[in-house]
């Protein structure tokens, strides 16, 4: 165990706590929200998983015993949070004419793509909402007559049969502005759908027989079943973005309160990130401002310049997507690598005696990812472990695995020729590349300058950059 005391802003009581596990000899276990699977995952969803992954690595890096849950889910979530429109998997297997199955399967398999370039590792349970309707069902009928009436178009939830509904939220959504009653014959605005039950004459992909009739659970239904699944409730710690602070997570405490029959919220602390935004607005499907992942390596950018511009701001700030910050965590990424990799080759001092200070940097690292997972306090870090000549070869390897094991950035193995990402639009080959530069070096050695440049320039014109004096020779141009 580290020394330092972990703290973590608990998002239902508003303030940063020391963190103990509710049960040591369960270990902690988080749940955390996953992905809706209908489309490819858009960068703001995915800085959410680099949160999750940087506070499940300080746990496990602080000798807990972690369980971790990270749903998918595949049905139930509404084109609308307010309980209308279509289920996202119907509309986007009608958009593409496909079956909704397999529009879950296909992204599901995008989505986990994208937590494996982004060196976020697997957690311990990935379970789809559809294999648990069954189970969801029966934690429903626990209280539907207590906490829920029936309408033509399902079972809802009446949001004040339990104490402190929307206490998580503060009783506002995040615009500020309390909740728009939808849906004709509900008793509040801020009732919400347990079961949705399909319409007379319309039949749904996905669709399932309950006392309520044939239909489909509501979407924050799932996460209560899940996490008490797999996890028993109360357990640790809830993650998920700061817009499920407002409306799901609330829905989710109301429901799970009804099950205990008590006022416990399910989890005892709730964490959450802020938004990605672009351009002052927070990045999202609905408004059409989507930048994924596998866009950005398309255009030449390593995935983990994505992880380390995370980890650069706080989790609960919000942070700026633009193409200058995303180039600026490239180039930072570029330089830690190349430092790491003169790092690990230094031989540092002969005396068989641990030298430089690597205990001092690993306090330093603990002391910020304890106080709430500071990040951003951790990379400078890094960085300054990184410019030491003091450090034996024993001790460089050590304390470089530990702040790979908690920030995730791969130093210990990564190379530079590892971060030269191919462009999707790229028209010539390495092969030919590095022909054209053997030319170059020809006409450099018998001073034809003139053609040396024109062989530069060209390759630029490639979307090549020469680098003279660097062994790694070229690499990519990175155009955002």
């Amino acid at each position: 165990m580290t020394a330092a005391p972990l703290t973590l802003y608990n998002s239902l009581t508003r303030r940063a706590e020391p963190f103990a596990p509710i049960d040591p000899a369960k270990g902690v276990r988080v749940y955390s929200c996953g992905p809706t699977v209908y489309s490819d995952p858009h960068l703001g969803n995915l800085r959410a998983y680099v949160f999750t992954d940087t506070l499940s690595r300080v746990l496990r890096w602080k000798e807990y015993d972690l369980t971790h849950v990270l749903n998918i889910t595949d049905v139930g979530h509404l084109t609308s949070d307010a309980d209308e429109g279509e289920d996202k998997m119907e509309a986007a297997a009608r958009k593409r004419g496909m079956s909704a199955w397999d529009i879950s399967r296909h992204y599901a398999d995008v989505f986990r793509r994208n937590l494996r370039d982004l060196n976020i590792r697997t957690p311990d349970h990935m379970p789809l909402a559809t294999d648990y309707v069954g189970k969801m069902i029966e934690f429903a009928k626990g209280f539907a007559e207590a906490n829920c009436y029936q309408l033509d178009s399902g079972l809802y939830f009446d949001s004040t049969t339990v104490p402190d509904y929307g206490k998580l939220s503060g009783g506002q959504d995040d615009a500020g502005e309390g909740r728009i009653e939808s849906v004709e014959g509900k008793r509040h605005p801020q009732d919400f759908a347990i079961w949705r039950t399909t319409p007379p004459g319309e039949t749904r992909q996905m669709e399932w027989d309950s006392p309520w009739g044939r239909g489909a659970p509501g979407w924050h239904l799932e996460c209560s079943v899940m996490s008490a699944e797999l996890l028993g409730l109360p357990f640790d710690i809830h993650t998920g973005g700061i817009d499920h602070r407002e409306i799901h997570h609330v829905n989710e405490i109301a429901q799970n309160q009804a099950h205990c029959r008590c006022g416990d919220s399910g989890a005892r602390v709730w964490m959450h990130n802020n938004f990605l935004v672009d351009r002052g607005g927070k990045m999202s499907k609905s408004k059409g401002g989507i930048a994924t992942l596998d866009a950005l390596v398309a255009k030449g950018v390593h995935p983990l310049a994505y992880r380390l511009m995370c980890l650069s701001a706080h989790y609960r700030s919000e942070l700026e997507f633009s193409g200058e910050n995303l180039m600026a965590a490239l180039v930072r990424l570029r330089r830690l690598v190349l430092a790491a990799e003169k790092f690990r080759e230094a031989e540092g001092p002969k005396d068989g005696k641990p030298g430089g200070d690597a205990g001092g940097y690993l306090g330093r690292l603990d002391a910020a990812v304890s106080d709430d997972l500071n990040t951003p306090r951790a990379l400078p870090v890094l960085e300054e472990l990184l410019a030491d000549k003091q450090l034996n070869q024993e001790a460089r390897l050590m304390t470089l695995a530990q702040f790979d094991a908690v920030l995730g950035l791969d130093l210990l193995e990564l190379g530079r020729a590892d971060l030269r990402v191919r462009p999707a639009e790229a028209q010539v080959t390495e092969a030919e590349i590095e022909t054209r530069l053997a030319q170059r070096k020809e006409a450099r050695a018998a001073k034809d300058f003139a053609r040396s440049d024109a062989i530069r320039d060209e390759l630029l014109g490639a979307g090549v950059e020469v680098m003279d004096g660097d062994p790694l020779g070229w690499d990519w141009k990175v155009d955002l």
